[in-house]
């Protein structure tokens, strides 16, 4: 009888974080300071997060950074997770594709967020750290830092995108079960969210306001420091614990992936499972396609341009190179909440400006199709946000079909989606739409940012 499963054991969890900075032949551009233009230290970023995640956060030469063993141990909770072999994706798509999925869904608040949270909340609490505060789109995010925080004794805060925090009800909870303070944004408690609400009354949010407001209390609050759930380098460093099991898995299976497809909102899940593999094309020559998949309705990567930009709505971050939509971007009300966000990390923008990855963007309806068809045919209810990965490796299945030709197709399930069923009941329903941005908005966006960044 064939594998469905691959599975490690936990002395192969991984013992360091791959930082695939040192390997990159183009290293990122610096952030920049917005008054001053001038390239960012370490020390400008210690009042706003842990020191030892921004020594991560600005190390280009070490490929391999020491995981810290209280951070191991809290990853044998749900570490090492499966690799499987979609048979039952494959059949209902008669296609001669091989696909393999890797299930960040098992983690104890269902996605790959767990991955960086734990260390972000090691790091605060090793350095004294009190309080943190961070925001969250769907509130996977959201949820993993509430854990993470209880377990080594952190008060949070968190604001959640206002849109979510009325559609994913349940998200909120799991937060608050773990005893986090969760706010929805923007809201009045912050000068960043007054002055939204006062210009946009009936304004649903967005990651870029809830970042605002969150790096604004941090900065108010004594002994606070702000965590952050994608973009930044040390969140991408941190998830790439999915890629090196991957690495061993496909092993096991006999197989190496012809392409690796993750979906896009910050870089979070698609960096990790992602650069693992980048580093056989950057170090080994190896001939693989990496493939970003985000919604048509927030398409960066597809659409946007790579330039600085602020990485929140009201400009209190360093200024970032990036592909972006312009930092007021305001998205659609899409379920997929995680990926509304209107920039993509540097280290993808500068992989994506060189050439070593691809983009696809997806409409909404297309996805839903992807997700039910996976559900069906594998079991698992993927998060809105996975769906776009199951979109385009669906995609990719099908072409294999069309030339007649076997491929070999690893994606990320960053996530389950037993906590969206809001969300599949209005697809059911038909009450679902497709939003997809015209590009004489984008432009208009883009041109006004860059008058601001100016």
């Amino acid at each position: 009888m064939e594998s469905k499963k691959f599975l490690l054991q936990e002395k192969d969890i991984p013992t360091a974080w791959y930082n695939i900075v040192a390997d990159m032949e183009n290293k990122p551009l610096p952030p920049l300071n917005p008054k001053t233009k001038e390239p960012l230290k370490p020390e400008d970023l210690y009042p706003l997060f842990a020191k030892g995640l921004v020594d991560q956060e600005m190390n280009q030469t070490d490929a391999w950074i020491e995981i810290p063993e209280e951070v191991r141990d809290m990853y044998k909770i749900w570490r090492p997770t499966p690799l499987v072999r979609a048979y039952g994706l494959e059949k209902a798509l008669d296609t001669p594709a091989h696909i393999y999925f890797k299930n960040e869904s098992v983690s104890p608040v269902g996605s790959h967020k767990l991955n960086s949270a734990i260390p972000q909340a090691y790091f605060c609490k090793k350095e004294g750290v009190t309080n943190v505060t961070t925001e969250t789109g769907a509130g996977q995010w959201g949820a993993s830092m509430a854990m993470a925080a209880k377990h080594f004794g952190l008060e949070l805060a968190v604001y959640m995108v206002k849109v979510s925090y009325n559609q994913k009800p349940y998200r909120r909870s799991i937060m608050q079960t773990f005893g986090a303070e969760v706010i929805a944004s923007p809201s009045m408690s912050t000068r960043a969210g007054r002055d939204i609400i006062t210009k946009h009354p009936n304004y649903q949010g967005s990651l870029g306001t809830a970042i605002s407001e969150a790096v604004e209390l941090a900065m108010q609050t004594p002994n606070c420091k702000y965590v952050l759930g994608s973009v930044l380098n040390h969140v991408m460093l941190h998830q790439t614990v999915i890629g090196l099991e991957a690495e061993k898995q496909m092993e096991m299976a006999g197989e190496y992936p012809d392409v690796v497809i993750a979906c896009f909102g910050g870089g979070s899940n698609f960096s990790g499972i992602a650069f693992p593999f980048l580093r056989h094309k950057l170090t080994q020559g190896k001939n693989i396609r990496i493939v970003a998949a985000e919604p048509a309705s927030c398409p960066k990567l597809t659409r946007g341009q790579f330039q600085y930009d602020f990485g929140d709505e009201a400009g209190y971050t360093p200024l970032l190179p990036m592909f972006t939509l312009g930092h007021n971007f305001a998205p659609a009300n899409i379920h997929a909440g995680g990926l509304r966000y209107h920039g993509a990390g540097s280290i993808v923008s500068q992989l994506k400006k060189d050439g070593l990855m691809d983009a696809v963007d997806i409409q909404q309806l297309e996805t839903f199709k992807a997700a039910t068809l996976f559900a069906q045919s594998e079991g698992i209810i993927p998060a809105p946000e996975s769906s776009h990965a199951i979109a385009a490796a669906i995609r990719e299945a099908e072409q294999a079909k069309i030339e007649g030709k076997p491929r070999t197709i690893l994606f990320n399930l960053s996530g389950h989606g037993l906590i969206d069923m809001a969300a599949y009941d209005q697809y059911l329903a038909g009450d679902l739409t497709n939003y997809e941005v015209t590009d004489a908005d984008v432009e208009k966006n883009l041109s006004e940012i860059e008058k601001i960044i100016k």
